[in-house]
């Protein structure tokens, strides 16, 4: 099976209609990651076609919860799923935020590449970044606490932190959070989405 069709087939499995455009743009990133990461450790995944699944099915899988125009993806490495949203989503505006200079410095290449008018790429940590979003997503963080911690204060009021997880964790006591298990076509690992929803700020 080619790449292209592979990437049609999960689209499909993920309930998400497809065309010729976003099929080859979805195309095109997968292909450059891959020839980055041959000499630049981008990620642990060295077979473009095990990059379908792991990468660009598992950042679309949560394309449902995507509803506000604004989004942060905090920690985005090789942007995800940052990137692959942004293709989905060319009227929403992302920003992807990392610290590393060679991963802002691939997505920077990959925004040009892709010509994606929609993405802004900052190299900087979530600590010290500004900004008020719809959403803060992460595929990154290995503490859901952590997360919240650093990210809350960049949410607007009502609007969601989305922590992309594998095996189920502790929630926080004092966060309301609803789990939704991730269907990822072949990927067999447990995948599940922890939202919390910022409240409404009362004066």
């Amino acid at each position: 099976m080619s790449l292209g069709s592979a990437i049609k087939c999960g689209l499909t499995s993920l309930g998400l209609k497809s065309n010729e455009n976003f099929i080859s743009n979805l195309e095109a990133y997968l292909v450059l990651l891959f020839r980055w990461n041959r000499v630049t450790n981008l990620s642990g995944i060295k077979r473009l076609k095990d990059m379908v699944p792991i990468h660009l099915l598992d950042s679309l899988s949560v394309h449902a919860f995507i509803e506000g125009n604004t989004i942060l993806d905090v920690g985005s490495g090789a942007g995800l799923p940052g990137i692959p949203l942004a293709i989905l989503y060319p009227k929403k505006f992302f920003t992807l935020l990392d610290s590393n200079g060679k991963k802002t410095r691939f997505m920077r290449q990959a925004v040009i590449d892709l010509k994606l008018e929609n993405v802004q790429i900052i190299k900087g940590r979530v600590e010290t970044f500004q900004g008020q979003f719809d959403h803060v997503i992460s595929r990154a963080f290995s503490s859901l606490r952590n997360f919240s911690d650093s990210s809350e204060r960049l949410v607007k009021p009502g609007g969601t932190l989305l922590a992309m997880k594998g095996d189920k964790v502790d929630q926080l006591n004092d966060q309301k959070i609803r789990v939704y298990p991730l269907r990822v076509p072949e990927v067999n690992s447990p995948r599940h989405l922890y939202v919390i929803k910022k409240k409404y700020e009362i004066y």
